[in-house]
């Protein structure tokens, strides 16, 4: 299969819980980071180690994206990671990838005492606040939200002890601009971007698989259940199809549960993509009007809130102004 943005995923139909997913923060749409223990092998300020990054979810409208790090110690990860198989997620079947990221969480199993491991929740709401954040600030766009949030997991297992000497990253943009952007900020280490690094490194492959695994479990939590009857609907994951604009199976999985004021929760749709733009605003979806305009034109609430044209509307709320500037 191949790896590019748009190649469609194929949720398991049953998908294994790694402890990286936290049911009640996913269903509040909010983005949050998960960090395992350091691995026994790796002695902080010690033991010198290679770490990986991958991401998984970049494109589809559904769900997380999820960027991990894997760490490890440098003199045996390669050797002991290529004995388990670990390729490009994409490659691996759902079952093979629950099972290395099953090892992966158990202390006792030789991954488990040999990897460290951490990721980074991007919700669906989160990812979408950042691209539509209002054109005073400009937008936050999906490869600064990407660097950003890579740059942030390296910093905190290096900020936890780790020694980290070598550094793989599956590259997003131009891996050479990419790459002396990081090799600026982690100057002690050797940083290589590269594209299709989950296929070349072990250890970026082992970052995959727990990006990928974390993401599915994810999706699954924030699904609500089949309507259909226990005996003939398919599990949740599987009636969304892949996540991707172009699923027919995901985009009649989007018009049959839109809500045509609300749209979708922000814990599941990106209301950033066009795919799901289109649904609210030319497809059933019911258009708002602000009674009021700021200086750039844009739809402004400040004005039901006091202190604009519709001052007064709930402006009195408790007695007095709100006072509140959105």
């Amino acid at each position: 299969m191949s790896d590019t943005e748009d190649a469609p995923e194929t949720p398991a139909d049953t998908v294994f819980v790694p402890p990286s997913v936290h049911h009640e923060t996913i269903l509040t749409g909010r983005s949050y980071t998960h960090t395992s223990p350091i691995p026994p092998t790796v002695t902080p300020n010690s033991t010198l180690c290679i770490l990986g990054v991958d991401e998984a979810g970049r494109g589809p409208v559904l769900g997380p994206m999820v960027y991990a790090v894997a760490y490890a110690p440098l003199d045996v990860c390669d050797k002991t990671l290529k004995s388990y198989s670990f390729d490009d997620s994409k490659k691996l079947t759902a079952a093979f990838r629950a099972e290395l990221m099953t090892n992966i969480c158990d202390g006792g199993h030789e991954l488990g005492k040999m990897l460290g491991w951490s990721v980074r929740v991007m919700s669906p709401q989160g990812i979408s606040s950042g691209m539509l954040r209002h054109r005073g600030m400009g937008a936050y766009n999906l490869n600064a939200q990407a660097h950003d949030t890579t740059i942030q997991l390296i910093k905190d297992v290096i900020a936890s002890g780790v020694v980290v000497k070598e550094i793989y990253i599956d590259t997003v943009g131009p891996p050479a601009t990419y790459q002396s952007k990081l090799q600026r900020l982690f100057p002690s280490a050797t940083v290589t971007v590269s594209k299709k690094a989950d296929s070349l490194y072990p250890i970026v492959s082992a970052a995959s698989v727990v990006a990928k695994t974390t993401r599915d479990a994810c999706l699954e939590v924030s699904l609500p259940p089949p309507t259909a009857s226990p005996t003939t609907a398919a599990p949740a994951i599987a009636a969304v199809g892949s996540g991707y604009p172009s699923d027919p199976n995901t985009v009649a999985w989007l018009k049959r549960n839109k809500d045509p004021v609300f749209g979708w929760p922000g814990s599941i749709a990106r209301f950033s993509w066009s795919t799901t733009k289109d649904l609210l605003e030319k497809k059933g979806g019911v258009p708002v009007e602000w009674a009021e305009e700021d200086e750039e034109g844009n739809g402004n609430i400040v004005g039901y809130f006091g202190g604009g044209k519709q001052a007064g509307v709930v402006g009195g709320w408790f007695g007095r102004s709100c006072g509140v500037d959105f």
